[in-house]
C-alpha cells in the first residue's frame, strides 16, 4: 500500500481528541519548500480555505502547508495555527516586512459526534499538527483510521470512517502518494464484508453483491447526511499548477471508483495536489508529454480509491454519548 511519505519530502502531523465530548482533530500535510499546487473541489457541500488561491490564473504557486481538519466550518480556524507555524519557520509567499503562508484547508463535518456541538478543533491544534509533522522523519510511517481529521469521520451514517494513505512508485523514480480522510455518505464497494488487515484493502469479484448507503433508517438514528471525503495528493513530479489542478480533477476519478455514492449535494468531496518539484518528466516531444501526465493521472485515481479503502479498513468502531459507530465489515 505505502503512504503518501514515500513522496520525499512530505511529512504528516495528527492531533486528535476523542474525550470530554470530542470526537474530531487536525491532520496537516507538510510538503517541502518550493513545492507548488492547486485543488479541484467536486462535492456540492464544501467547506475550505483559500482554494481559490490555488487557481492556475492567480498570483502564487507554492504551497506551504494543507490542513485537513474536522468541525466543518468552525474547525477551519485550526487553519491558522498552521499558518502562525509557518511563519515562526520562515515559509510564506516573501512581501514586505515577512511571509504570507499559503495554507489551503477543507473540513469535514463531525460536529457534535463526540457528544458536544462546540468540540471542535481550534487554531492551538491546527499548530500542533503542523509541529507534529515537522518533527517526523523523512519517509515516516503515517497514522491511519481514527487519527486527526479521521478521529469523527463517519461513512453513511452508521459505520467509523478514518484517515488512509497509500502510494505508488515508477521505475524512472517518479512517486505518487494520497491521503484521504474518509466521511462520506457513500459506502466502499467491491470489498468484501470482512475487514482487512491494516494497511491491505480486500477486493471482490461481485459488485453486485455490496451494500449501499440507505436513505432510510441510518438517518433517522444519526441524522441528516453532511459528509465529505478529503484527499491530499502528493507527487515528485515536477508540475505546474495547472498541471496539478488536472491531477486533482482526475484523482476525483478514484473517489468514485471506491465509494457509492460519492460527489453528491451532501459532500464536500475535495482534492489537493502537490508536486515537490523533484523529477522532471519525459517532455522531450508534445506525445511524451501527453503520455508523461496522463500515467501520472491515472495513477493518482488509483492511489486514491487505494487511500479511501485504506483508511475505512483501518477505522476503528467508537461509542459516544452522541451514538455508536460500527467498524464497516466487521463481524
Amino acid at each position: 500500500m505505502g503512504a503518501i511519505t514515500d513522496v520525499p519530502g512530505i511529512r504528516v502531523g495528527h492531533v486528535q481528541k476523542n474525550d470530554d465530548g470530542w470526537l474530531s482533530g487536525v491532520t496537516v500535510v507538510l510538503p517541502p519548500p518550493g513545492t507548488v499546487g492547486s485543488v479541484d473541489v467536486q462535492g456540492g457541500g464544501p467547506a475550505t480555505h483559500e482554494t481559490d488561491a490555488l487557481d492556475p490564473t492567480t498570483l502564487v504557486s507554492a504551497v506551504d502547508a494543507v490542513v485537513l481538519t474536522g468541525g466543518s466550518a468552525y474547525g477551519l480556524a485550526s487553519t491558522s495555527g498552521a499558518q502562525l507555524w509557518c511563519e515562526e519557520n520562515n515559509r510564506g509567499f516573501a512581501v514586505p516586512g515577512g511571509v504570507v503562508p499559503i495554507v489551503p484547508a477543507a473540513a469535514i463535518f463531525d460536529l457534535g459526534r463526540g457528544g458536544d456541538f462546540s468540540a471542535r478543533p481550534t487554531a492551538d491544534m491546527g499548530y500542533a499538527a503542523t509541529a507534529a509533522a515537522a518533527a517526523e522523519k523523512e519517509g515516516h510511517d503515517v497514522g491511519r483510521g481514527n487519527v486527526g481529521a479521521g478521529t469523527g469521520a463517519v461513512i453513511a451514517r452508521t459505520y467509523k470512517g478514518g484517515v488512509g494513505t497509500a502510494s505508488v512508485i515508477f521505475e524512472n523514480g517518479v512517486v505518487v502518494g494520497a491521503l484521504a480522510v474518509v466521511n462520506a455518505l457513500g459506502l466502499p464497494f467491491s470489498t468484501t464484508t470482512h475487514r482487512a488487515e491494516p494497511g491491505s484493502v480486500h477486493l471482490s469479484e461481485e459488485r453486485a453483491s455490496t451494500p449501499r448507503a440507505s436513505a432510510g433508517g441510518a438517518e433517522a438514528h444519526h441524522g441528516p447526511p453532511l459528509n465529505t471525503t478529503l484527499v491530499v495528493v502528493a507527487t515528485n513530479a515536477l508540475l505546474d499548477v495547472a498541471e496539478c489542478k488536472r491531477t486533482a480533477a482526475a484523482s476525483h476519478a478514484g473517489i468514485a471508483r471506491a465509494l457509492n455514492p460519492s460527489h453528491t449535494l451532501a459532500d464536500g468531496d475535495t482534492v489537493f495536489c502537490l508536486s515537490t518539484q523533484a523529477v522532471a518528466l519525459d517532455r522531450s516531444d508534445e506525445a511524451a508529454r501527453q503520455i508523461s501526465l496522463i500515467t501520472l493521472q491515472s495513477a493518482a485515481a488509483d492511489v486514491v480509491r487505494l487511500a479511501i479503502l485504506d483508511g475505512v479498513a483501518n477505522a476503528e468502531a467508537v461509542s459516544t454519548p452522541a451514538g455508536d459507530y460500527g467498524a464497516y465489515g466487521a463481524a
